[in-house]
C-alpha cells in the first residue's frame, strides 16, 4: 500500500550508486507562498546488503552527528558498499542553521514529534515522512545526539531497554562496538514521540548517541562519533574493514528512574561540584544553586537521591526551576 505524504524527493532509494539530492517539505511562509524546505540527503546503493538510515541534526543544537555524516556522506563510495546507506546529517535543518533545539519555523522539537501526521506543521511533516518512508526501507536507524547547548555528557552509545529481547540484544551488540567508554541505557522523562522510540516499535536495529555537548564540535569527541559510525557499518556488513575498538570494553550503566535526572529546584546559578565520569554517592551534594538577585541568601544544595556515575551535567550555569542539572547512571548487567 502506497503511502501518501507531502514530502517529496529528487533521490531513488533502489536506484544503484550514489545520488546526493534534498528531501522536499513544503513550507509556505509570508515571504514565499510556493516554498520548500531543502533537507540535503545521501543515498548510497552497492551489493546486497542491509539498508542504514543514519541522521544528524535531530535537535539544532548538537553538531557532531551533522559534521559526522556531511563528512561520511561526501567521502563513501558505491563500491565499498554493501547494501545501502541513507544519510541525513541535518534533520531538523531550520534548527541546524539557527543552532537551537526546536525549530524556529514551528517551535516544535522533531525528537517529540513522531509519528506525525500527513496535515501537520513542518516538523511533524518530517517525521511522517521518516515514520512511513524511511524506516520502511532500514534495517538499522542511527541518530546521533549529543547533550547540545544545555548539557554535557560523557560520550556515550545510548540505547533503550526494548521488550523484545532479541531486538534488544542486537541495539546492544550496535552500541557496545561504538567506541565509546559506557553504554547508557536511558529512560524518556520528558514526554513522547521521540524517533528512537517510532523506530524501535517497527522493529529496527536502533543505535543512538550522546557525544559531548556544549554547543561545541569537540575534535576528540568527533573522532569518536566518526569512529562509532563506521565500527557500525563495519559490524552489520555494509562496508569491509576493521573495527577500531578500544583496548577495554566499555561499561553498561542505565538510568531508569526518574530520581536518576536531578532537576534544579529553583531558578539560579548551578555549580557542579563534579565533572562528568565521577562517582557520587546519594544523599552527597551534586552542586549548589546561587541566587544573584539575593546577595546575602545562602546557596541551596542540589542532592542525589542515587549512588553512580555523573554521565551529564547542565552546561550552563543559569538555570530555571525544572532544568535537569544531572543524569547519575548505574552499573549494570544485561
Amino acid at each position: 500500500m502506497t503511502v501518501r505524504t507531502q514530502v517529496g524527493t529528487n533521490v531513488d532509494y533502489e536506484k544503484p550508486g550514489k545520488q546526493q539530492g534534498h528531501l522536499r517539505v513544503p513550507f509556505s511562509h509570508n515571504e514565499a507562498g510556493w516554498a520548500n524546505l531543502l533537507i540535503p540527503i545521501t543515498v548510497v546503493k552497492g551489493g546486497r546488503g542491509p539498508t542504514l538510515l543514519a541522521s544528524g541534526g535531530t535537535h539544532g543544537d548538537e553538531f557532531e552527528g551533522p559534521v559526522a555524516l556531511m563528512k561520511l556522506a561526501r567521502a563513501l563510495k558505491p563500491e565499498e558498499v554493501q547494501g545501502r546507506v541513507i544519510l541525513i546529517p541535518a534533520l531538523n535543518l531550520p534548527a541546524v542553521r539557527a543552532g537551537k533545539r526546536l525549530s524556529p519555523i514551528d517551535g516544535v522539537n522533531l525528537n517529540r514529534a513522531f509519528p506525525g501526521e500527513y496535515n501537520d506543521s513542518v516538523t511533524g511533516l518530517i517525521a511522517h515522512y521518516l515514520a512511513n518512508i524511511l524506516f520502511p526501507l532500514a534495517d538499522i536507524v542511527m541518530d546521533i545526539h549529543s547533550g547540545g547547548r544545555s548539557m554535557l555528557f560523557l560520550p556515550s552509545a545510548t540505547l533503550h531497554r526494548v521488550p523484545d529481547d532479541a531486538q534488544f540484544a542486537k541495539m546492544l551488540a550496535a552500541a557496545k562496538i561504538w567506541g565509546t567508554r559506557y553504554v547508557f541505557i536511558y529512560a524518556d522523562i520528558a514526554g513522547e514521540g521521540l524517533l528512537p522510540v517510532q523506530a524501535e516499535r517497527m522493529g529496527k536495529i536502533v543505535v543512538t548517541t550522546e557525544m559531548g555537548g556544549g554547543g561545541e564540535c569537540n575534535p576528540q569527541v568527533l573522532k569518536i562519533t566518526e569512529r562509532g559510525v563506521r565500527n557500525v557499518m563495519i559490524q552489520q556488513g555494509l562496508i569491509k574493514g576493521e573495527m577500531d575498538l578500544p583496548v577495554e570494553p566499555p561499561q553498561t550503566i542505565a538510568a531508569t528512574d526518574p530520581g536518576d535526572y536531578v532537576p534544579a529546584p529553583a531558578d539560579g546559578l548551578y555549580e557542579s561540584f563534579y565533572e562528568v565520569g565521577e562517582e557520587v554517592r546519594a544523599g552527597a551534594p551534586l552542586g549548589q544553586l546561587h541566587f544573584p538577585e539575593q546577595g546575602s541568601r545562602p546557596p541551596e544544595p542540589v542532592i542525589a537521591k542515587s549512588a553512580g556515575i555523573l554521565i551529564c551535567r547542565r552546561g550552563p550555569g543559569e538555570v530555571a526551576q525544572g532544568d535537569c542539572v544531572a543524569t547519575i547512571a548505574r552499573r549494570v548487567e544485561v
